[in-house]
């Protein structure tokens, strides 16, 4: 195996609105890698500031500028940056300064030295509110005890990946939450280790407590994928048993009441309602379900990505 230094790097950075941040984070990234033969690969996920132009001006020849043609959000760039990038190791990070590149030689040594496929950073000190703590934790908690794989720290985007580990990564909707978690489903052998967090140095944090309720989506559809995809029988008879066992029983006991007891069941509304609500929360989720499994086979078998880029820049 040929030494790190000698080996490329790709440093995908996914940026939405961070023109006062860029250049900066560009200057930390050399300073940190000195050495080392590397690219950085920013998307721009169609940005309403400057910072296209902020990044195209700084003619650096390390820089690769990919520009998306619309807003697709956090996971599909992180996708459009992981099919270009090049490197033999793949660094993921964010783009808001509050990850810091010093630490990436240290988790490169992990990686190289305990053949790590993944080493993903757990943030010591966050710098941030309580409206992006709640629900970073809630979310680690319920991902801790629904899949069993102890991750501290799954919002920590400072993650390094070896080429062929995320290369097979597929992210669609806003699976970058659960990188790591489908980095592990792949067989990828991973590494935490403590890294620097720091304040926002400028910009608005895209977070809040809302994304408590699309983790939970997500990870029920990953728990779908993981435990049923082959065998979908096991989890759609199961509750249609469990449906029809209650629906036999409600109906004994109907029939009881009614002939055994004269009472008119037809002025139970509340009891309807209630089956009304199961039975459209059931078709609904199934229909999620569906649906996103027909959008992954729409793209895979057509050998198609769910984005468009508009133009690839470097220097």
């Amino acid at each position: 195996m040929q030494p790190i230094t000698e080996s490329l790097l790709s440093i995908v950075v996914p940026l939405y609105n961070e023109e006062e941040n860029v250049v900066l984070l560009t200057q930390k990234i050399h300073e940190s890698l000195v050495g080392y033969q590397y690219q950085i690969i920013y998307i721009d996920d169609f940005s309403k500031d400057g910072t296209r132009k902020v990044v195209k001006d700084m003619k650096d020849d390390k820089v690769h500028l990919i520009e998306l043609k619309k807003n697709y959000g956090q996971s599909l760039a992180l996708a459009a940056g992981l099919d270009y990038a090049e490197g033999e190791y793949i660094i993921t990070m964010d783009g808001d300064l509050q990850n810091d590149p010093s630490d990436i030689p240290q988790m490169l040594a992990y990686a190289v030295n305990e053949e790590y496929d993944v080493i993903t950073g757990i943030r010591q000190k966050r710098k941030d509110s309580l409206v992006k703590k709640i629900p970073s934790k809630i979310a680690n908690f319920l991902v801790r005890r629904v899949t069993k794989l102890d991750i501290k720290d799954n919002g920590c985007a400072l993650k390094v990946f070896t080429k062929d580990i995320a290369k097979d990564l597929n992210l669609y909707g806003e699976m970058h939450r659960f990188i790591t978690l489908l980095a592990h489903l792949e067989g990828a052998q991973i590494k935490q280790v403590p890294v620097k967090h720091h304040a926002r140095h400028a910009g608005v944090s895209k977070y809040g407590l809302e994304r408590v309720f699309k983790v939970v989506a997500d990870m029920m559809l990953l728990l779908f994928i993981r435990k049923y995809f082959q065998r979908p029988i096991h989890l759609f008879g199961i509750f249609g048993f469990l449906m029809i066992l209650l629906g036999v029983f409600i109906n004994i006991y109907l029939l009881i009441v009614k002939f055994g007891f004269g009472e008119d069941i037809g002025t139970r509304p509340l009891l309807i309602f209630g089956l009304m609500f199961i039975l459209a929360g059931i078709q609904v989720f199934t229909i999620g379900i569906v649906m996103e499994l027909l959008i992954r086979t729409y793209y895979e078998s057509q050998k198609k990505r769910p984005y468009r880029i508009k133009k690839v820049t470097i220097g």
